[in-house]
């Protein structure tokens, strides 16, 4: 896969940039144990962004009934194209444009290597639709945060929030060697299955971004050293708030809180914060 890679590039005078998430699989090996991890049938329609020249898009179209291939980069599109009508696959249909700001057709499963710049904001955007499941690429840090447990080291907002939109199963680690150009760290493949939505407020968001920010601290001290995250309160103000709330949930260090138990704080916190003004 890496000469074929490198004689497409090479033809067209394209020289890959790591920056913008430019890191293409070329393990033929990775590629089947992805394809087989979608469960792919002719009735799927199957959304991928980062399509690149179609190392991926190509064996997703022989399995799928259709695949909507978004790719940014406006050369390798067209390269992508290019492949697409030489071997006359016509069930592929490629958009060019930044995946974050566009609109997607509907779809009802999701098989990418995604740009590991826009993880988390294409993560969310992508649960924001229906759809089945979502095989996915990612650092595996980033893996690690979405499947930590309260009480892990690496237990995030990311956690947190997962939590509630999906199922998360870790699939398989991904060595560094198997892309061109190498990037620093492994990666890792992940199984999305969503959640019925939880409806979120905007401050359960920043409560739990507030108590992340201090993780190892106490629920109690997270929230008066980052109340600026929640309400503008003085200090004297936010000791009134914060005596009110569970205590026993005040004692309890923010990286061993339950994501439930967050949700319940915010709830309790907006109850408060709503007497207080009235």
């Amino acid at each position: 896969m890496l000469s074929e890679t490198l004689k497409i590039l090479n033809k067209q005078g394209i020289k890959l940039d790591k920056r913008k998430g430019q890191n293409y699989l070329i393990d033929n090996k990775v590629l089947s144990q992805i394809i087989q991890s979608a469960e792919l049938s002719i009735n799927d329609s199957v959304l991928e962004i980062g399509a690149g020249i179609g190392t991926l898009t190509i064996p997703l179209a022989k399995k799928a009934g259709k695949v909507i291939a978004i790719e940014q980069d406006k050369r390798i599109a067209a390269i992508l194209i290019k492949r697409l009508d030489k071997l006359n696959i016509s069930n592929v249909d490629v958009i060019v444009g930044d995946a974050t700001k566009l609109n997607f057709p509907k779809f009802n499963k999701v098989v990418s290597n995604l740009p590991y710049k826009i993880s988390s904001p294409i993560t969310f955007k992508i649960l924001e639709n229906k759809f089945d499941s979502a095989i996915l690429m990612y650092q595996l840090e980033f893996a690690e945060r979405m499947i930590a447990k309260s009480g892990d080291s690496n237990y995030s907002r990311l956690s947190v929030m997962m939590h509630f939109y999906a199922e998360v199963e870790m699939l398989f680690n991904v060595s560094k060697d198997v892309f061109f150009p190498k990037p620093k760290i492994s990666s890792a493949v992940i199984k999305l299955t969503p959640k019925n939505k939880v409806e979120f407020n905007e401050l359960f968001l920043k409560v739990t971004r507030a108590l992340f920010q201090h993780k190892r601290k106490k629920v109690r001290n997270a929230l008066m050293d980052s109340f600026h995250e929640i309400n503008d309160l003085d200090k004297n103000e936010r000791k009134i708030i914060i005596s009110k709330l569970d205590q026993n949930i005040m004692d309890k260090r923010v990286i061993m809180m339950e994501p439930d138990s967050i949700l319940k704080l915010s709830k309790d916190l907006e109850k408060l914060l709503k007497e207080y003004y009235n």
